[in-house]
């Protein structure tokens, strides 16, 4: 993705964190955005996202269909202009997840994929600091009381990367399989992650 495709796009949430740079998040063009989401969800490292072997049209069309949702909502997200992560939002009642816990109003369940690290890796605290603004807007942009996250249980980076952000490990679950005429995925065995806001953001 080009600079010139960010500047066309008005961000949904912009916020400079000290000692790290501006965080942009732009609703995701599946088609502008192709290429690098492409790049992204191939990586082994990404296999838990389950999108490894898809061709680039196919991860378009994926996201295509997943911006004619109303409950499902995908986002770049970028630090100083560059594409840093991947951002899924979803109504927690309108998902799976809903029949492996109580959902509370208010709630609101969030997918993040980062991109690789660049030629010089990153800096201590840079998954952090992108995770602050992540949550900043999930809860405060969009008024929501608690976040709810579901890594793949072997998926161990991302969920020591959330706990030591202040969300708290609930239940070992397995979300059931899905298989519509628009969308498949495979059991999945997760951990979910709580983070409420006034632990998010106390005072």
């Amino acid at each position: 993705m080009s600079d010139a495709h960010a500047t066309t796009r008005d961000p949904v949430h912009e916020q400079r964190v000290d000692g790290f740079g501006t965080v942009r998040v732009l609703p995701l063009d599946a088609a502008a955005d192709a290429e690098v989401v492409h790049a992204w969800v191939s990586e082994e490292r990404a296999s838990f996202w389950g999108m490894n072997g898809l061709s680039r049209d196919q991860v378009a069309e994926i996201y295509a269909h997943m911006d004619s949702l109303d409950t499902h909502h995908a986002f770049l997200v970028l630090k100083d202009g560059e594409p840093v992560a991947l951002l899924q939002t979803y109504e927690p009642e309108a998902d799976r997840v809903s029949e492996c816990y109580e959902v509370r109003p208010g709630d609101i369940g969030v997918h993040l994929l980062l991109a690789p690290a660049g030629r010089n890796g990153t800096s201590p605290g840079w998954s952090s600091a992108l995770l602050t603004a992540v949550t900043s807007y999930v809860l405060r942009g969009l008024d929501r009381t608690r976040v709810v996250v579901d890594p793949d249980v072997r998926n161990e980076k991302a969920i020591a990367r959330f706990l030591k952000q202040g969300f708290e490990a609930g239940p070992v679950v397995v979300l059931p399989e899905i298989d519509l005429p628009d969308v498949y995925l495979p059991e999945k065995h997760a951990q979910l992650a709580f983070l409420n806001r006034e632990v998010a953001f106390p005072g």
